[in-house]
């Protein structure tokens, strides 16, 4: 399999999961606040927050999806990679508010992580174009 097809895919993939995290959280927050990995959650008028986060992801899918089928490449890599930082961010809050440690590194830092090297790879990939073989 070709670096195109896998940056590809994996560009896919995370458009379409985060585009699934920001519904589920728009659609029934009350059942996917809890495994963001903070100890306690908003009531009240608080909760429309929930929705915030969940507008943000909708929002960060539709961008990756739109550089992806327009064929934005180079610029998809930038963007992955400056989009890693809100799952990085998600992790230090997660840790700052003494939240589940467990969470804070397999959800938001793989995430992070994962975001990162598909964006270093989408670059090196566009990188290759106009130099001589």
């Amino acid at each position: 399999m070709s670096l195109k097809n896998v940056n590809t895919v994996l560009a896919a993939a995370g458009a379409l999961f985060i585009l699934y995290i920001g519904v589920s959280y728009v659609l029934t927050p009350e059942t996917s606040a809890p495994t963001f990995g903070l100890p306690d959650w908003p009531s009240g008028d608080g909760g429309g927050f929930l929705i915030l986060k969940g507008i943000r992801d909708i929002g960060s899918g539709l961008v990756l999806g739109v550089l992806l089928v327009t064929g934005q490449r180079r610029a998809l890599g930038w963007v992955l990679l400056t989009m890693a930082v809100i799952p990085f961010g998600d992790m230090a809050n997660v840790l700052a508010h003494h939240g589940s440690v467990a969470a804070a590194f397999g959800i938001h830092g793989l995430t992070s992580a994962l975001v990162a090297v598909t964006g270093l790879l989408m670059l090196r990939e566009t990188g290759k174009a106009g130099r001589p073989a």
